[in-house]
């Protein structure tokens, strides 16, 4: 099994975990779209406490990366990702948070579209 294959066992394992509902091809597409950081471990995972962090996912992700308007929609949504994720979960994948923000946010086409 590839490092890739691997990691995507991981994130799967974790969603069953949290009882999330995400597409596997959705995940396997943003586990893609991220490159190397998925094998980073600092890299890999978002931290929810800290401001900094969060405001890279909105600016990076959900603005640079799928065009939406900056508002409180963005905001909340972060914010229901980090609690379906667990506050006392360490293990808040990257892949698994993008792909679940891609998801809530309606925008998942982006990565399964032709």
């Amino acid at each position: 099994m590839s490092k890739f294959d691997e990691a995507i066992a991981l994130y799967e394992s974790e969603i069953k975990k949290l009882g999330l509902t995400i597409d596997a091809a959705v995940l396997r597409a943003v586990a893609k779209s991220l490159g190397p950081s998925i094998y980073r471990e600092d890299a890999s995972k978002v931290s929810f406490s800290d401001k900094t962090e969060t405001d890279r996912v909105k600016n990076n992700f959900l603005i640079g990366k799928l065009g939406l308007a900056d508002g409180p929609a963005l905001d909340k949504a972060l914010a229901e990702c980090g609690e379906a994720m667990g506050k006392s979960n360490k293990n808040k994948y990257r892949a698994i948070v993008y792909a679940l923000l891609a998801t809530k946010l309606e925008q998942t086409a982006r990565y399964t579209a032709p």
